[in-house]
This record gives C-alpha cells, sequence and structure tokens, in this order.
C-alpha cells in the first residue's frame, strides 16, 4: 500500500490540500476550498487523476469546508481509508521563539499556536482551527504542526535582532523569524548534489520570488540570514507587498493621511508592491503591460531587480563569497526575463547564464550558468508540500522534539 501525507494549509478565508505520496514525491489529488465564511457561495475545487471536481455552495466555516473535502475524497478518490494516509500535515507560517521544528498536533500546541497569532492575526488563528477540525475527523491520524519560521529559528542573534529598545522588544517578541522557510530549506538541501559541490562549506543563496518573495543565504545547509523578518512584510517587493520600506513612512500617513491601522496594513501588505505600482501583483501582466509601452510597469520591473541583486550583494558581502545563486517560486523558476535581468546586474562580478537554457520551461532542477560563470546560477523548482509531508511522516513515527507521541 502506497503512504502518503494529506499537507493542509489553512487561511483565514480559503483551504489549499495536496495527497503527497511519499515514495514518488508526487501529489496525487490536490483541490481548493474558497470564500469561507463570506455572503456569497464558496467554492469547491478537487482534482485527481487528471479530473477536475468542482462545486458552490456556502462554506459558512473550516469544519463545513473540511467535511466536505473529504466527503470529495471517497466520492472522486482517491478513498481516504485506502490512500495509506500516514498522517496530516499542517502548515503553520509562525512558529516564533516557541517552535524550532515540527510539532504533533494536541491541545497544547493548538493553544500555543494561536498564541502566536498575534505575530500573524492572518495565518495562524486559520491554520490552528483547520488542525483542530482534522483532528477530530480523522482522529485515529496523527496530526502535524509544521512551521515556516522553523529553519530561520537559530539566526545569528546579529541577523535576528532589530535595533529596537530592547526592553520593547523583549516584552513583545519582536525579532526577525523569517517565513518560506520550508521551501528555502528544501531547495537548499537539493543544490549540493545538483551543483556536484560537498554541502559542507557551500555558499549560496535561495531566492524564492513569488507572489510573496524572500531570500536566504546558507552556509552548509544552515541559514545565516534571510529577508523577510517579523512579518512576511519586510525584504523583497512582492506582489502586493511593500517590502523594505522606511517606518516613518506609517507615521507620516497616520498624522497627514489620517490612516489608522487596519488601512495601513492592507495598504503595505495588499496594495502596494508590484499592485501598487502597476495594478497587477501578476508578473505576466507585468511583462505584458512593458510590452504595450507601459512606463509604470517598466519601473516596476527595475524596482523588482533592484531589490534582489541589493540582497544578493549584502549576502555575498556577509557570507564572504557566494558559490550557487537558486532560483525558486512562481517566478523564479518561470520568469526568464526576471533571471536574465538579475544576471546582467551581476555580469560585472563573472556571472555568466546559458540563455537558451535560461530560456527553457521546465520542472527538473537545472544549471543555466555556463562552464565559465564565477558562480553557478540554478533553478531548482519548489515543493513545500513535499518537505511537509516528509517531516510530517518523521514526527507520526517517531514523536517530535517535545515529548509528544502519538497514541490512537
Amino acid at each position: 500500500m502506497a503512504k502518503t501525507v494529506l499537507v493542509i494549509n489553512s487561511g483565514s478565508s480559503s483551504i489549499k490540500y495536496q495527497l503527497v505520496d511519499l515514495e514518488s514525491g508526487e501529489g496525487l489529488a490536490s483541490g481548493l476550498v474558497e470564500k469561507i465564511g463570506e455572503p456569497s457561495d464558496g467554492h469547491y475545487k478537487h482534482e485527481y487523476q487528471g479530473q477536475k471536481h468542482e462545486l458552490e455552495e456556502p462554506i459558512p466555516d473550516h469544519e463545513v469546508g473540511l467535511k466536505r473535502v473529504l466527503e470529495f475524497f471517497e466520492e472522486y478518490g482517491p478513498s481516504i481509508q485506502e490512500a495509506g494516509i500516514v498522517a496530516v500535515g499542517h502548515r503553520v507560517v509562525q512558529g516564533g521563539s516557541v517552535f524550532p521544528k515540527p510539532a504533533l498536533v494536541t491541545d497544547k500546541t493548538i493553544a500555543q499556536v494561536k498564541n502566536l497569532a498575534v505575530l500573524a492575526p492572518l495565518h495562524n488563528g486559520p491554520e490552528a482551527v483547520g488542525a483542530e477540525v482534522m483532528r477530530a475527523l480523522l482522529p485515529d491520524t496523527p496530526q502535524v504542526f509544521v512551521f515556516d519560521s522553523s529553519f530561520f529559528f537559530d539566526l545569528p542573534k546579529a541577523v535576528s535582532t532589530y535595533a529596537l529598545n530592547k526592553d520593547i522588544a523583549d516584552e513583545y517578541h519582536i525579532r526577525r523569524y523569517g517565513a518560506h522557510g520550508t521551501s528555502h530549506q528544501y531547495v537548499g538541501s537539493l543544490v549540493p548534489e545538483l551543483v556536484g559541490k560537498p554541502a559542507e562549506g557551500l555558499k549560496q543563496i535561495v531566492l524564492h520570488i513569488g507572489n510573496g518573495a524572500s531570500a536566504s543565504a546558507q552556509i552548509s545547509g544552515k541559514p545565516v540570514e534571510t529577508s523577510m523578518g517579523l512579518t512576511p512584510l519586510e525584504g523583497l517587493v512582492m506582489g502586493g507587498r511593500t517590502g523594505d520600506i522606511d517606518p516613518a513612512v506609517v507615521f507620516h500617513l497616520i498624522r497627514n493621511a489620517h490612516m489608522n491601522v487596519d488601512e495601513l496594513d492592507a495598504l503595505f501588505n495588499k496594495r502596494s508592491g508590484l499592485t501598487g505600482l502597476t495594478g497587477h501583483g501578476d508578473m505576466r501582466e507585468i511583462h505584458r503591460m512593458i510590452a504595450e509601452g507601459d512606463e509604470n510597469a517598466k519601473l516596476a520591473l527595475d524596482i523588482y531587480v533592484h531589490r534582489i541583486v541589493g540582497y544578493i550583494g549584502n549576502y555575498v558581502a556577509q557570507m564572504g563569497g557566494v558559490d550557487v545563486i537558486t532560483f525558486t517560486a512562481g517566478v523564479g523558476e518561470n520568469d526568464e526575463v526576471v533571471r536574465r535581468e538579475v544576471a546582467k546586474k551581476l555580469a560585472p562580478f563573472g556571472v555568466k547564464i546559458d540563455l537558451e537554457k535560461n530560456d527553457i520551461r521546465s520542472k527538473e532542477p537545472r544549471i543555466i550558468s555556463t562552464p565559465d560563470s564565477s558562480i553557478d546560477i540554478c533553478i531548482i523548482p519548489t515543493n513545500e508540500e513535499l518537505s511537509i509531508a516528509r517531516q510530517s511522516e518523521t514526527i507520526a513515527e517517531n514523536g517530535d522534539s517535545y515529548g509528544n507521541v502519538f497514541n490512537k
């Protein structure tokens, strides 16, 4: 019988899920639940063996949504009872200073995840609720929390600490936690084999750039820098987020535009970035607009690339060099223009990419730099679901590092 893990990503009004085959690494089935708790009808989409099944009906809460998802598995396949599910893995954005590793879902860990919602109000609450519901629906299956921030738990103090009043920072748990850690860890772990170099001592930069975007610097597979901070707002330009910005802009808008906290939150996290500059958060739309002569779109691309190159330069200096730069996520894997523009900026330092290889679309990990490039440039498709699945299996079978063991 196959061994699988059901990976669930619960948002405030949506749920994404994928059933992952642990042996092949492939997603056997996947789906999406949208518009939970909204006045209009919600939307379900379930995909299995190339077939899409969709339904629209009211979805008052996560419990109703997840019950319907399990019904889809029974009706359209594969059957939950026959799928060999060894665990349900729940992606959680913020583990704070509490969770350096994944954790079994228990009454205590659910409460802790909820308490950490103060650091990720849009994410941790719904993620905890999703785990509560699935724990009740599948009581004989281990449930596991896997945290986006755990990979960056042991960042050097000089990196994780803000130059904020220490007493205030300590009282309110303000530090750089990072995000996208599951992706950075997964991609970084594949780099040594791809480039044929030992992991020990390897200096690499991983660029996870999509609608959300972040960069990490790793030495010997351990992170020494990352671009996201207390929240995912800090760092690179994103689809709707500003990335780095002078914090005094907040004071300026409070005093002069009379904006409140919620308005500022929405402005910085949803209405800025590429969306704020062009009206579109999708890089494909940006390229279309540039082709039509839109100057705002061209400027947006320039800003986007400028910020990426700035972080690369910072990390090269901090690590004392770099051996590999890897692109991943939606833009990183699929946008040859962004990769080409970044490489062009790095050309004075001996970086050379093969333009034909750069232009090829593929789901396979590959090197796109030339043999005489000073740095290996790679593309590795991320697979956060597979990483969550593997970590969940380990915890389900062996227990977590906090002393929790699953007992039916």
